[in-house]
């Protein structure tokens, strides 16, 4: 570490102990939590005033991250009976919030532990966004005062995301893509995804899966879903993150719960509108299936490439199998042509070049 980014830490380091002071937790014992791909640090409390325990989110504010869309969202979920954490103090402008703690029981531990257990965890987590789906998205989420707009899930966004398996997957892996080819891939995205682009009905919290999920038993109904990611969430189409839960990059889920799942979630949705469409319902989730695939493969590809966490390129084998059946619905057969003719499969060889190339730290895109 550079004298510098040392200095740095130590700055960053003095603050956290002057938010936990100021709000009564400086006397707290602080153990690491496990992250996530991003910039922010989780750190667990325990000791504090009557012996609480909580976390901390450390959001560092100079490294890009903001707690208020969190706070904000976290605040509109709470009041619609979801359990999002409790917020017992925040300084959004620092980048640190305290929130409570749910414990460890996330749902791909549960699982784990007793398989019997994975069928009734999905269908509550199903069941939670059957329930969410029913709610109008807010434009602008409040909560914990902090005021955020909720943009749009639009085709600008969808295709941007898609990109990144272009521009750090394909670039990784040196296989180059004109410009020619990169337009075409533009367009059968963009064509592919037209009418997911136009949906607005549902808050879509975009990283909804067992990773993500704590279990709390002792509470009751939907409750029972601890929700801990949500602060990109964005106003889109109710199949983006049953997609997510079902098509997880981190632990596979059998073609017998993802079938089952899918069919909870559909009918779910058709018992509230008989209108409902289940044709059209089918192929728009194939759509945004293939979309966030993409986009999975290249953001692991990035941290890989940029962030130096080339754990992450050990899950592409998986994401590039649910892409590989997603294209097989009959309205993507376009974009799967685009997919088989420009983009590498994730072979071992593929995968340890884009290593190698971590390693050297050498940025490709």
């Amino acid at each position: 570490m550079s004298r510098d980014a040392a200095a740095c830490a130590e700055t960053r380091a003095d603050a956290l102990r002057g938010f936990l002071r100021a709000t009564g937790w400086g006397g707290a014992r602080l153990a690491p939590l496990a992250g996530d791909a991003s910039a922010r640090r989780y750190l667990r409390l325990t000791g504090g005033p009557g012996d609480a325990g909580a976390v901390l989110m450390d959001a560092d504010p100079a490294a890009g991250e903001d707690v208020r869309p969190f706070a904000a969202l976290t605040g509109w979920l709470r009041a619609q009976g979801f359990s999002a954490p409790d917020i017992l103090a925040a300084d959004a402008e620092a980048g640190f919030l305290l929130l409570e703690d749910f414990g460890d029981a996330l749902v791909s531990r549960v699982c784990a532990a007793d398989p019997a257990a994975e069928a009734p965890l999905y269908e509550a987590a199903v069941d939670l966004l059957a329930a969410l789906a029913a709610i109008p998205p807010p434009e602008t989420a409040i909560g914990h005062g902090c005021a955020h707009a909720v943009p749009p899930y639009d085709a600008a966004t969808l295709l941007r995301e898609a990109r990144l398996a272009t521009d750090w997957w394909a670039a990784g892996a040196e296989v180059g893509l004109s410009p020619d080819a990169l337009a075409e891939f533009d367009a059968k995205l963009t064509a592919a995804c037209a009418a997911a682009a136009e949906a607005r009905s549902t808050l879509a919290l975009r990283d909804y899966h067992a990773d993500n999920l704590i279990w709390l038993p002792d509470r009751r109904g939907l409750a029972r879903v601890g929700l801990l990611d949500h602060q990109d969430a964005l106003r889109g189409a109710p199949a983006y993150d049953l997609i997510s839960l079902l098509e997880d990059a981190r632990r596979d889920v059998s073609p017998d719960l993802r079938m089952a799942m899918a069919a909870r979630f559909a009918g779910a949705l058709k018992a509230r509108d008989p209108g409902f469409d289940a044709e059209a319902f089918a192929a728009q989730a194939a759509a945004l299936a293939a979309q966030r695939n993409l986009k999975i493969v290249g953001i692991f590809a990035r941290l890989a490439l940029r962030d130096g966490k080339p754990g992450y390129l050990a899950l592409i084998p998986r994401v590039w199998a649910h892409l590989s059946r997603d294209l097989t619905h009959p309205d993507l057969q376009a974009l799967a042509a685009f997919v088989a003719r420009h983009l590498p499969e994730p072979t071992p060889q593929r995968l340890a070049r884009v290593a190698a190339a971590a390693g050297r730290g050498a940025p490709t895109a």
